[in-house]
């Protein structure tokens, strides 16, 4: 769920909130209580994080070229022996 700031143009009471993005926008300060809240010009920021495999410098790049996420001993998994 994206994450949306919002500022107060009447107290300028800063927040943020989580909201889908199919979602109204907040209108009401939740400090001063007036219709003055607005969403800043951003939009929300999709929070993702690429974890393990399936990217393409490690799975789909072509030409037989070591990725960058080998070892330093020349082995895609290293050991402790």
């Amino acid at each position: 769920m994206p994450t949306y700031d919002y500022s107060c143009q009447a107290c300028g009471h800063e927040l943020e909130a989580s909201q889908k993005i199919t979602a109204s926008p907040l209108t009401t300060c939740p400090s001063c209580g007036k219709e003055e809240l607005q969403r800043g010009v951003g939009g929300g920021s999709a929070t993702f994080r690429f974890i393990g495999s399936g990217f393409y410098l490690n799975d789909y790049k072509e030409g037989g070229e070591e990725s960058s996420s080998s070892c330093a001993c020349g082995k895609n998994a290293c050991s402790d022996t």
